[in-house]
């Protein structure tokens, strides 16, 4: 070789090097893309065939996958009557706020005929997460699995699992649920129960018309499985069991947890929950059982469980079903015995100084009707109109995106109430924590909560007695929390006992029925977010609020311009 062809072959290996590490680059951080045409299918289900909301003609919708640090980008093309959304649950959405999805939150609905493009970053995130819509009742059949996996060179902190599969648990109606929503509000009375549970879309032979609708999983034996859990339901809490066959929960809501086995979870609408599954029984089929949890008092609720099967290689097709036990359904202590054994999976940065105390109180309210025609609006309990309230405000949604307002800065375009003293509770209304005796009259209100960039911040949740007490699920845009304590009756602080060593991390938290629920968090996350109860109807009637995080000192730390193709209301 002459020594001209050395240098030449150096710069040549050198490039060839810098080509991989740039390509390793672009694995570990990669591009996704995906197209939604959200568009009506015709379905059949319990000897009926309906109109259904889908995206690409799917029931349940279409998987998104990604890994840690990827950007996903999803257009989204309006092919129905109806105003859209999607919301990503539990994507936290680190600077980009404007594609948090929540409809007149952050953007304006993506009308009939129209497109929006979503474009965000898993910044630090993985595990099981879910997409919804975030417009009506839609979200009762517009929904699907958002699964982000690990870095290639990052294992699990448990055995890898043979294989693993997801299971999205729904309801459904054989009404246009769209329709459904607008009839419970004219009505001012409770909504009618679902027509059935769903597992992966399927409602399983206790149904009508449904022994053909069953959801099976094949399983090989003495293999171990990992089970993606997702509540895609709008307004029940549901037990989860597979007959025989211990649950051993290994992450909730994208967060990892300390090993924990049980014989049946219970999962609030919208949370995620990773369990490992041995097939360690006879070989054979075993029952998918989900049902109700159901903590309020004398409301209407479906009360038949929805099956799937989880079979063994080499079982024999006629081979007798062995069924699942889920417990009654308003087994409070299956609930609080699961709540209790999550635990981070290490020892956690809880923040201990706090900047801003928030008391909240959460519940059902009465008002008064007025109406001309009662028999038809006023059919709430003494003869009244059913709301939701947090501190007494029902929330009304503007039909303007309140976060452009805010970036825009137009005043007088709703209330802004600021934390006075950081170190005392605040209330954004006062009222009497719990069991308020005689008023259960809302008032109404467009109202947020503002803090500093990096504020740290505790927030107690009280559920309240107004007229009854159930598990409320709150869930928390843009920020997960840490739960550092719960419990039942009225919140003492003299008493409570809070875990700040290794609480679990969480975005959706079921707030005890007629109990207490604490967490904390750093709002480190500039933007409005959406704080709400997760059954719909609650949201519907008003438990909502808003939190808006104020620009840090850095460019990293700002609201970036809002996107050239956000919709128009």
């Amino acid at each position: 070789m002459t020594n001209s062809a050395v240098p030449s072959l150096f710069r040549l290996s050198f490039f060839l090097f810098t080509l991989q590490v740039m390509n390793l680059g672009w694995v570990g951080a990669a591009t996704r893309f995906y197209q939604f045409k959200v568009q009506t299918i015709r379905l059949t289900r319990l000897c009926q065939t309906k109109e259904i909301v889908t995206v690409n003609g799917k029931f349940p919708g279409p998987a998104i996958s990604a890994q840690e640090d990827d950007r996903i980008v999803v257009k989204v093309i309006n092919m129905t009557p109806y105003n859209t959304t999607i919301h990503w649950h539990g994507i936290k959405q680190k600077l980009s706020c404007w594609y948090d999805g929540p409809s007149y939150i952050t953007q304006c609905p993506i009308q009939s005929g129209q497109s929006f493009t979503y474009n965000f970053t898993v910044a630090q995130q993985k595990g099981t997460f879910l997409w919804h819509a975030h417009f009506s009742w839609l979200r009762a059949t517009v929904y699907g699995p958002l699964i982000v996996y690990p870095k290639a060179s990052v294992p699990y902190p448990f055995k890898k699992p043979f294989n693993e599969h997801t299971i999205l648990l729904g309801e459904y109606w054989l009404k246009n649920v769209v329709e459904l929503e607008q009839n419970v509000l004219e009505s001012g009375g409770p909504p009618p129960p679902a027509d059935a549970f769903t597992i992966n879309g399927q409602p399983g032979p206790n149904y009508n018309c449904s022994s053909n609708d069953v959801y099976k999983i094949k399983i090989v034996p003495r293999k171990t499985y990992l089970l993606r859990l997702i509540n895609a339901g709008i307004n029940m809490e549901t037990f989860f069991t597979i007959a025989n066959h211990k649950l051993t929960i290994v992450e909730v809501d994208g967060e990892y947890t300390k090993p924990f086995a049980t014989e049946r979870v219970m999962l609030v609408p919208g949370q995620t929950m990773n369990v490992l599954v041995t097939a360690d029984q006879a070989v054979g089929i075993y029952s998918i059982a989900m049902g109700p949890y159901e903590s309020a008092k004398n409301v209407k609720f479906q009360n038949t469980s929805a099956i799937a099967t989880f079979q063994y290689i080499g079982a024999l097709p006629n081979s007798a079903t062995v069924p699942g036990k889920l417990p009654v359904f308003n087994d409070n202590i299956a609930v609080k015995t699961v709540m209790d054994g999550l635990r981070s999976l290490n020892v956690v940065d809880v923040p201990r100084k706090i900047d801003a105390h928030l008391f909240i109180t959460i519940g059902i309210n009465v008002n008064k009707c007025n109406s001309e025609d009662p028999n038809n609006k006023c059919q709430g309990p003494r003869k009244g109109r059913l709301a939701a309230s947090m501190n007494n405000i029902s929330f009304v949604e503007p039909k303007a995106s309140i976060l452009e307002a805010y970036y825009k800065q137009l005043e007088g375009y709703f209330t802004l109430d600021f934390p006075t003293t950081p170190e005392k509770s605040y209330d954004f209304v006062s009222g009497a924590p719990n069991d308020i005796a005689n008023d259960t009259q809302a008032a109404n209100g467009t109202r947020a909560i503002v803090f500093e960039y990096g504020s740290r911040i505790q927030i107690i949740f009280q559920n309240t007695g107004t007229l009854t007490t159930e598990n409320h699920p709150i869930h928390l845009h843009g920020h997960s929390f840490y739960v550092i304590g719960y419990g039942t009756g009225n919140y003492d602080e003299q008493t409570a006992q809070f875990n700040l060593e290794d609480p679990p991390c969480l975005n959706t938290i079921g707030v005890p029925v007629g109990g207490w629920a604490a967490i904390r968090f750093v709002a480190n996350n500039p933007g409005l977010w959406l704080l709400h109860c997760h059954f719909d109807i609650h949201q519907t009637w008003g438990m909502s609020t808003m939190f808006i995080v104020k620009n840090g000192k850095k460019v990293q730390e700002s609201l970036p311009h809002p996107p050239p193709d956000l919709p128009k209301c």
